[in-house]
């Protein structure tokens, strides 16, 4: 940490993570670590390096446009950390083929198409629901009631927006595997909220902190939305909707650029200002995270030490070693896993 910093404002934005099956990772400068708990109760931590483009162009580090390069480096860095994650627990073990040597190529080729496919249908199903949809609803409600004025129909679509969203959460969190995950997620928040108040990083320490965060990327989602709507009264074209929506989806990067100077002067500001926008994300962080255990925090704290081994040079994630009893629920869920695939 910087010697010069006398409070601890300097600890935050330092770290960030992301909470992936029976696991987290956590990122640091250029460090990147996972940590997940195996059926065994160890730990089994993997260290990697993400260097951004920023680093590399000072062009990518202008307000805005490093916002755009930050979104797309933290959804490639995601897609990365849950392939290592699952690897890590051996999740896929039964899928892969006993000769795999032999099928190497053929399995990267595969899997790298199968993630290509998944992240243009997830950008397509985006498209449609935050996009398309909204706009023919506020249409259609214009169709209902008479003829509304830009700023109400706008707003419609903000609404609808924030339904769809909600909806998706809510949803989601119905499934168990998502509810243990929403608990690794809280364990993330806690252990980071631990470490920016100086505290000793303990799981006993971290169980006392929030499990809501201002940069977490659920608040990110809220605040672009929310951006959305405000850019949105400005866009013309209600009478040519595809032209609305096709500028819309132009102006996206706009939108991700300025939620990401947002999060990041929340993250380091606690005023009215900053407590009334990261409200909504904040109350919305109820749903995607839960309150975890010791255990589960013990998995975020190793994610986070190994991160920062400038900071924890002796760190070691055997003290955070439990039975396989102790571990019952992460077993249960390692069987329910083995059925699916069976099935």
């Amino acid at each position: 940490m910087d010697k010069n910093c006398s409070d601890l404002s300097c600890r935050r934005n330092r770290v960030g993570g992301q909470a992936i099956i029976e696991g987290v990772m956590m990122k640091h400068d250029e460090n990147v670590s996972i940590a997940v708990r195996k059926e065994d109760g160890s730990i089994e931590i993997i260290n990697q390096k993400f260097t951004s483009v920023k680093k590399k162009c000072k062009f990518f580090r202008l307000p805005l446009i490093r916002g755009v390069v930050g979104f797309i480096e933290s959804l490639i860095l995601s897609v990365k950390t849950m392939n290592t994650g699952t690897d890590a627990l051996g999740l896929d073990e039964d899928e892969k083929d006993k000769d795999k040597d032999k099928d190497k190529k053929k399995s990267g080729s595969s899997t790298f198409f199968i993630m290509l496919m998944s992240v243009i249908f997830g950008a397509a199903l985006a498209i449609l629901l935050f996009s398309v949809l909204p706009t023919y609803a506020a249409r259609g409600v214009e169709m209902l009631f008479g003829e509304l004025n830009r700023y109400v129909k706008a707003l419609i679509e903000g609404v609808v927006k924030v339904g769809v969203f909600i909806l998706y959460i809510v949803s989601i969190s119905l499934m168990k595997d998502i509810k243990r995950t929403f608990q690794y997620h809280g364990a993330e928040h806690k252990s980071i909220a631990c470490y920016e108040k100086g505290l000793e990083l303990t799981p006993e320490n971290a169980k006392k902190c929030t499990r809501f965060h201002p940069r977490c990327g659920t608040s990110f989602m809220f605040v672009m939305i929310f951006i959305g709507i405000i850019v949105g009264m400005f866009i013309p074209f209600w009478d040519k909707l595809y032209l609305r929506i096709i500028l819309k989806i132009l102006l996206i990067p706009v939108i991700v650029g300025v939620g990401y100077e947002f999060i990041m002067y929340a993250g380091k500001h606690d005023n009215l200002f900053t407590k009334i926008c990261s409200a909504p994300g904040l109350w919305m962080q109820r749903l995607t995270t839960k309150e975890p255990d010791e255990h589960e925090l013990a998995v975020a704290i190793c994610a986070l030490k190994s991160s920062m081994p400038e900071e924890f040079p002796d760190f070691s994630p055997e003290e955070y070693f439990i039975t396989r009893e102790e571990n019952k629920d992460h077993i249960m869920y390692e069987d329910e896993k083995k059925g699916n695939r069976e099935k």
